[in-house]
Order: structure tokens, then sequence, then C-alpha cells
């Protein structure tokens, strides 16, 4: 592709330019697949569920997320013009402790904040009432963020949220070393069971660590992996070229981008995952238009892509999670084995191979009693000396 240089445009102009496209985003087959999944589990699933959408980090989890919002927001203004107090989705990030342990009095903050929660720095600890005797977590005076849970149990009680979103959740497990991972989540499942509210964890594959954390929470969890595109599968192969297509017709510069003649470069530097390629074309796109360019060439690209060194570095967290996902035939054979159906099964063919005909080989007698003593061969027309 041939490179020209051109003046600079107005920053204004190549900023909207720029700005456009990273608005835009592709409804490709994985991320209307996990949609659909997730839409599924939140409609069909306990008002006290817990969701784990899992993927690689820049597969589109956040995209996603926006994407149930505007669903949910759209399926609930019925209910909203009837009811103004109701909101249709509450959606939060779940943010890195700077030190160290998640900070749950900032996130039950930034809860009911995006709830229009008055007086957020006002709350305090009020005492259960007898009919809460059972609460699976009661925070005391002295907890973190304890002035704050009620208030949001309440105010999810009040507002009635279609689903609780929380981005990033993969935050929760960062925790000290005096408390235990399974206490982090039962924070969670208590407001969900308490507010009869579908709570759902976006994060990367780290988010693991909670799915079999009690048999309690297994029971209640429902998982919604958002896979990446995988070069060995042919479809997988077809469906991110069309994302290079779709991508390459909303670049904005007067020279059309072959993003396609240059696939396996992408890929490779993208591992498969639009978030990725997205952030990545974005970065290339904002020089190339800061400077006045009017095409975007390989060299471009190369230039702002990942290094080798850190896409091995996500390629290997990637195929740890895509490995402790899967279920093998090994794992299942175990559970079967603890359950007591596998010598149920092994008796039942047994049974079935115990009434066939036996078999031998040509020329081989079949088995049978042999007469043995003088009466016995005599009777059998056996002469004897």
């Amino acid at each position: 592709m041939a490179k020209r240089e051109s003046a600079v445009m107005p920053l204004e102009h190549w900023t909207a330019q720029l700005k456009q496209f990273q608005e835009y985003t592709v409804a490709h087959p994985h991320l209307v697949e996990a949609k659909d999944r997730l839409v599924a589990a939140i409609r069909e699933s306990a008002p006290n569920s817990l969701i784990l959408v899992i993927g690689p980090t820049g597969v589109g989890k956040s995209t996603l997320r926006g994407r149930i919002e505007q669903l949910l927001t759209t399926e609930s203004l019925p209910e909203m013009e009837a009811d103004p107090a109701r909101i249709p989705v509450v959606s939060v990030e779940a943010v890195a402790p700077p030190s160290g342990s998640f900070n749950w009095r900032d996130h039950f903050k930034r809860m009911l904040s995006a709830m229009d929660e008055p007086l957020i720095e006002r709350k305090r600890t009020l005492p259960p009432c007898d009919s809460e005797s059972d609460v699976v977590f009661t925070p005391g005076p002295k907890a973190p963020g304890g002035e704050y849970y009620r208030a949001v149990e309440q105010a999810l009680r009040y507002r009635r949220p279609g689903a609780v979103l929380i981005d990033e959740a993969q935050h929760l497990a960062k925790m000290s070393s005096g408390r235990r991972l399974l206490d982090q989540l039962d924070v969670i499942k208590s407001l969900a069971n308490r507010t009869g509210t579908v709570h759902a964890l976006f994060g990367t594959y780290d988010l693991l660590a909670f799915r079999n954390l009690s048999g309690q929470l297994s029971r209640r969890s429902v998982d919604v992996h958002f896979r990446r595109y995988r070069a060995e599968n042919r479809e997988d192969r077809k469906a991110f070229m069309n994302v290079l297509c779709s991508f390459e017709r909303q670049i904005p510069l007067p020279e059309p981008a072959d993003l396609v003649a240059n696939w396996e470069f992408l890929y490779e530097r993208s591992i498969g995952c639009v978030g990725i390629l997205k952030e990545w074309l974005v970065r290339t796109l904002s020089a190339i238009l800061r400077r006045g360019s009017t095409s975007l060439t390989l060299r471009d690209l190369t230039a702002h892509a990942l290094t080798v060194s850190q896409c091995e570095k996500i390629l290997a967290e990637i195929t740890e999670g895509e490995t402790r996902l899967a279920e093998s035939d090994g794992a299942r054979s175990r559970f079967r084995l603890a359950l007591g159906l596998s010598s149920v099964e092994t008796a039942r063919e047994a049974a079935k191979t115990a009434h066939l005909p036996q078999r031998g080989r040509p020329g081989q007698r079949r088995p049978m009693r042999d007469p043995i003593g003088v009466p016995q061969l005599a009777k059998a027309g056996i002469r004897t000396a």
C-alpha cells in the first residue's frame, strides 16, 4: 500500500473521526453467542443466582456488558414508565485495590452511586432486626463497608433492577492474608439471596477460583464462557476475517486499508481476541490521524502491536484457563465411580454378555466334562481292555 503524507488536519476533526471509530462495535459470532447465553441465564436462572462471565483479557467482556445494559434498559422501559423508582440494571466495576485488599466500602459506594442513592456519605450501620437473625453475611459495626451494606441491600429492594453487573470481578479475589476467598464471595451471594437480584460477574480466567468454593455456590452458579477465535478452527478463521472486513469499512482514511491481506499478523498479535485487536487499531489510527497520513500500512500496524513476549504471556494465561474450563473424560469417569454408577454399568454389560453363545476358534474343542472311570466310559460307549 502506498503511503502519502498530507497536511495535518485540525485537532477537532481527527479526534472526532477517532472517537467515531472507537465507538464502533462489531456484532461478531462469539459476542452474539455470549450475549444470548447471558440473557438466557438472567431470565431463566433463579433470582438469587450468580452468573460468571469468564473469558480472556481483551476478548470484549466490557463490550458485552454494555450490550446487556442496553438490552435490559430497552426491555424495562414500559415498567419504568409505570414505576419511576425502578431502574433496569446496576452496572459497576470492581476497582483494583491500591492496598492489596479489595475495598468493600468503596465498592458499595459505587453501587449506591449507580442507583442514584442520596446522602451516600451519611450512611450508618444499624443493628439487624429479629427477622434477619439468619443472615449469612451480617457486617458488624467495625466491618469494612458495614455502614453501606445495609444501604445497598435496601436500595436494591427498592429499585428492583433486572440484574447487577460487576466488571473486572477477578479483583474481588484480592484480599488480606487473614480473609478467605469464600468470605469474599459470600458478600455477593448474600446480596443476591436477600434482594432476589441476579448478579453477573465479568472477569478473566482468574474468576475460575470462585467456581467451586462450596457446594452451595456451585449449585447457584452459571458459567458463560466468552471464547476467543482459534486459528485452527475453520469457522473461527472465517469469522475473524469478517471482523477485519468490518473494521476496514470503518477506518476513516482516504485510502482503504487492506486488513484481511495481513490477517495472520493481526491474529498473531491479538491472539484471536477482538478487544485486543480493536485497541491495537485505535492506537494505530490515532498515530496516523495525528500526523496527517492518508493510509494505514503494515509498518504502522507493526509499530503499535503488542510484543511477542506480551502475547506469549497472554496466551499462556488463556491456555491455562481454557484447560481448567474443559471437562475431560477422565474427570467424568472419576465422578461416576464416586457415585457408584461405574459398577452398575459394568454389571449391566456383564449381564448382556452372559447369555450370548460362546464361539471358539475353528478346530478348537468346545469346553465339556469328559467321562471319568470304567462305568462312565462304558456308559459312554467306550470299550476298555
